[in-house]
C-alpha cells in the first residue's frame, strides 16, 4: 500500500524558514513532499528569454533542493500547465492534502480556485495560509467593516493592530524531519523551460544598515539609501514577519511605512481587482490620452532630453531596478508631460522590474496619474528640473547613467517643453473630470 503524502506547493514563498504553509504541512501527520510548478501561463508572458527573474527563481529552487536533500528529501519541480502538473502529481503520489500560502493577484486567485476544486473533488484537502503580508484582505478595515481607500488612516489602524501575535515566527526547522524521504528528484534545466541563464548581481538581504537612516537618505538616487529588498519580498526568500519586526524596532519608522504601503496596495487590489486595468477613480478613464508611440519609445530608451528621467529609464533597462524617487518622476513624466496612458508605463515596468509586484506597481502608477487612491489633486505634476536640483544636485546619478549629458551636442533635446506640457495636462484632465 502506498504511503499517503502531504504536498507543500511553493509559489511566492521560496524559503524553508518561517513559512506558514510549510509549517502547517509538516504538522499534518503525513510526510511532506515539496513541489514547485513552472507555470507556462506566467512564463509565456515574458518577452525576454534571459529574464533575470526566472534565473533568480531557478537559483533559489536549486538552493531549496539542496537544503531539502540535507534532510533526506527533495524538491519536485514540474514545467507544465498547472492543471496538468497536478494531474501528474495525483497519479504519482497518494496525496492526502495539499498545503500552500495565499496569493492575491487575479490570475493566482483564479488558478487556486480551479486547483482547489480539482483536489476537493477527489477528496483531497486544499489548505492555504497567510504568509506574504502581516494583514490581508479584511483584517484592517474601517470601523464599519468597509475597506480603507486612503493610506494614512489605513496605516494608523494597521499600526494599532500590530502586536507580537502577528509577528511570531513559524518554527519550521523543528519539524523538517517530517519531510518525505526520497531520492533526489531531477531538476529541469533552465533551457528545458525555455529560458537562458541571466547572471546579474541581485542585492542581498542586508537591509538592516539602511533602516535607521532611511528617512534621511532614501530620496537620493546616487547613494544606496534604499533596501533593495523588493525582489526578495516578491518571491518570498525573506519573511515579512522578520522585516516588520526589524522595521518596528528601528529608531526611525519611515521604512516600516514602506512595508505598510505594500500591504495597503495588496488590500486595494483584493477589494478593487478592476484597478489592474481600470482607474480607481472611474472619471479618470475619460482622459483623452495622446499616446504618441515615438515619444513612448523615447521614454523607454531613456532619450527624452530630461536627464533624471533618462537616467532612471536606463538604470531600469540595464539592471531591472529603479530608485523609488525616480519611479515617481518617470511615471509622472509619462502620464502628465507626455499624456501617455499609465497602463502603457505599468506594462513596461512589469516587463523590466525585477521586484515587480502587481499591486504596488498598479498602485504606484495610478498614484502618479492621479487616478488612484491618493487624495492629492490631479494637478500634482513633478518638474524634472526641480527634482534634479533637489535630489541629484551634484549630478552623480546623471553622470553614471547619462554620461553624454555633459556634452550638449550629443545629448537629445527635450522631446517636450515642460511648461507647455504641464498646461496641456491640466486642460486635458480638467476637461475629462468636468464632463
Amino acid at each position: 500500500m502506498t504511503q499517503q503524502t502531504t504536498i507543500f506547493w511553493f509559489r511566492r514563498d521560496l524559503r524553508l524558514d518561517d513559512n506558514a504553509g510549510l509549517y502547517h504541512a509538516l504538522k499534518s501527520g503525513n510526510p511532506v513532499l515539496c513541489l514547485f510548478i513552472f507555470d507556462p501561463a506566467i512564463l509565456n508572458q515574458l518577452d525576454n528569454r534571459h529574464d533575470t527573474r526566472v534565473t533568480f527563481i531557478y537559483d533559489t529552487l536549486v538552493d531549496l533542493h539542496n537544503k531539502l536533500q540535507q534532510h533526506g528529501s527533495s524538491l519536485l519541480v514540474i514545467h507544465d500547465p498547472v492543471d496538468q502538473a497536478w494531474q501528474q502529481v495525483l497519479k504519482d503520489y497518494d496525496v492526502a492534502a495539499v498545503y500552500t500560502n495565499h496569493d492575491y493577484e487575479p490570475y493566482a486567485k483564479t488558478r487556486d480556485e480551479a486547483i482547489g476544486k480539482l483536489l476537493t473533488g477527489q477528496g483531497i484537502a486544499f489548505k492555504t495560509y497567510k504568509d506574504q503580508v502581516i494583514f490581508e484582505k479584511d483584517e484592517v478595515t474601517k470601523d464599519d467593516g468597509r475597506p480603507y481607500t486612503v493610506f494614512t488612516p489605513y496605516s494608523r489602524k494597521w499600526k494599532q493592530k500590530l502586536n507580537d501575535f502577528y509577528l511570531g515566527s513559524y518554527p519550521v526547522k523543528k519539524y523538517l524531519n517530517n519531510l518525505l524521504k526520497t531520492v533526489p528528484l531531477p531538476m529541469p534545466a533552465l533551457k528545458d523551460i525555455g529560458f537562458e541563464l541571466s547572471r546579474q548581481d541581485i542585492p542581498g538581504k542586508n537591509y538592516e544598515t539602511i533602516i535607521d537612516n532611511y528617512a534621511e537618505k532614501h530620496d537620493y538616487p546616487a547613494i544606496r539609501g534604499t533596501s533593495h529588498i523588493g525582489i526578495h519580498l516578491r518571491f518570498g526568500t525573506v519573511s515579512i514577519r522578520k522585516l516588520v519586526t526589524d522595521a518596528n524596532n528601528a529608531t526611525e519608522k519611515t521604512w516600516l511605512n514602506e512595508l505598510i504601503w505594500r500591504e495597503f496596495y495588496m488590500m486595494i487590489l483584493h477589494h478593487f481587482p478592476k484597478t489592474v486595468d481600470q482607474a480607481f477613480r472611474p472619471e479618470y478613464d475619460r482622459i483623452k490620452w495622446i499616446n504618441d508611440e515615438r515619444q513612448f519609445e523615447a521614454w523607454c530608451r531613456g532619450e527624452t532630453g530630461f536627464p533624471l528621467v533618462d537616467a532612471g529609464m536606463r538604470e531600469l533597462n540595464e539592471t531591472g531596478f529603479m530608485h523609488n524617487r525616480i519611479r515617481m518622476l518617470t511615471a509622472s513624466f509619462l502620464t502628465k508631460d507626455l499624456l501617455i496612458d499609465w497602463r502603457w508605463g505599468e506594462r513596461y515596468f512589469a516587463a523590466k522590474l525585477l521586484d515587480y509586484e502587481m499591486a504596488s506597481n498598479v498602485g504606484g502608477w495610478q498614484w502618479a496619474a492621479g487616478s488612484g487612491t491618493d487624495t492629492a489633486p490631479y494637478f500634482r505634476i513633478f518638474s524634472p528640473d526641480a527634482q534634479l536640483k533637489r535630489f541629484d544636485p551634484e549630478f552623480k546619478y546623471i553622470k553614471k547613467w547619462v554620461p553624454e549629458y555633459a556634452d550638449f551636442s550629443s545629448y537629445p533635446k527635450p522631446i517636450v517643453d515642460h511648461a507647455f506640457a504641464r498646461d496641456r495636462c491640466l486642460k486635458a484632465f480638467k476637461a475629462a473630470l468636468n464632463q
